[in-house]
């Protein structure tokens, strides 16, 4: 007959079970921390892109500002800089203006932020929102009292070069120099044309205010514009806000 299981192999059996059960709480542990740092993570990259959407809309003022005026963009990580950008006013013939607009663009890994033609757009392309409408504003039809609608294309147009990254904490301060010029363009039937990365975010913001929208590339360069026809005749004005644009570091 076996005897008694010897003393020292129950004793070295606890110990293996006692660190195997220390390596899974080990790895457990270390699981719950890694998902807690992700999520810390996001919290902190959604709070850096909201705070930089907010410091745009604070620093860049084309319709209130006129001359000089300072702002601040703060953020964790990332990097600001221009890209090309147009928009176009077109009428039943084609496009009757075009201006040069660009955009001051904020990223940050899947986090972005953009001013472009006045609206801030924060998120990434696929999932982007205007937080800040453009200053883009239609009149419903007759309310000219002589049986029009009215259009009002505000265009800020930015004028510099910027290309700064930071890693750690960054500043930097925001200088525009603000002028303007409005221009008629007669009665007609208006579309307004924005040349935009995030196209989802503009086609909402252009529904939700009753235009019929499609999307189009004008010069084959890659972005497409997003289109907003305004239905019925109006008389439509352009305003473009120059701003000469200047960015260094605080």
């Amino acid at each position: 007959m076996n005897g008694p299981t010897p003393v020292s192999d129950r004793a070295q059996s606890n110990v293996v079970g006692v660190a195997v059960l220390l390596g899974v709480v080990v790895v457990a542990l270390g699981s719950l921390t890694a998902g807690i740092g992700a999520i810390v993570e996001e919290n902190a990259a959604a709070a850096d892109s909201a705070r930089v959407a907010a410091d745009f809309d604070a620093a860049l003022d084309p319709v209130e500002a006129t001359g000089v005026h300072r702002g601040r963009v703060s953020f964790t990580d990332g990097e600001l800089r221009i890209v090309e950008r147009d928009l176009r006013v077109l009428n039943e013939s084609g496009v009757v203006r075009r201006v040069r607009t660009d955009a001051l663009v904020f990223t940050a890994g899947e986090r972005r932020v953009a001013f472009l033609a006045g609206a801030v757009v924060r998120g990434p392309p696929n999932n982007a929102n205007v937080r800040t409408p453009p200053p883009i504003t239609a009149s419903r039809n007759g309310d000219d009292g002589d049986g029009r609608g009215v259009l009002v294309v505000g265009a800020p147009a930015l004028n510099g070069s910027v290309a700064v990254s930071g890693s750690g904490g960054s500043s930097v301060v925001v200088r525009t120099t603000v002028s303007h010029r409005r221009t008629a363009l007669g009665n007609g039937t208006y579309r307004v044309a924005v040349e935009t990365a995030p196209p989802g975010a503009w086609r909402r913001h252009f529904e939700r205010r009753n235009a019929s929208v499609t999307t189009r590339d004008f010069d084959g360069d890659g972005p497409r514009s997003v289109v907003a026809a305004y239905p019925g005749e109006r008389v439509a004005y352009l305003v473009v806000h120059e701003m000469e644009l200047e960015v260094r570091n605080a």
